[in-house]
């Protein structure tokens, strides 16, 4: 049994994965279900207009970001940067061309290797004939 302290309010709980107790995790998931709302009714809202109409910090809404539980509109003027190249996103760590990128590297790790025979040649090699 592995009991935890949580991460939020420090009450003892068992560890499911989460450094959130349950009570705190239904608390955020609450929040976040306020806040994609909020961005729904109001899709040119900045992140810190969202941060403070609906009492959440900024790290916590770029972290729902991050995971592509969130994203903003072109006309909100947001963005986060991609964690590779560092150009302008609006939702998760990487943008298009790197996510296409990393998953190339990925598959090229994962695949199977092509199997090159050489045909050894032996040194004295000669035509041989059965005798009948």
């Amino acid at each position: 049994m592995d009991v935890r302290n949580c991460k939020r309010c420090k009450k003892l709980f068992d560890f499911n994965g989460s450094s959130l107790c349950p009570a705190c995790e239904k608390e955020m998931e609450d929040k976040f279900l306020e806040v994609r709302k909020y961005i729904m009714d109001n899709p040119t809202a900045t992140m810190p207009t969202v941060a403070e109409e609906n009492e959440v910090p900024i790290q916590q809404i770029k972290k729902w970001i991050k995971e592509e539980r969130l994203s903003f509109t072109k006309a909100s003027g947001m963005s986060i940067s991609c964690e590779k190249c560092g150009r302008a996103i609006l939702t998760g760590r990487y943008c298009s061309e790197c996510k296409k990128s990393v998953t190339n590297t990925f598959s090229a790790l994962y695949a199977e290797p092509e199997v090159v025979r050489e045909k050894k040649k032996a040194e004295n090699a000669k035509m041989r004939f059965l005798n009948s």
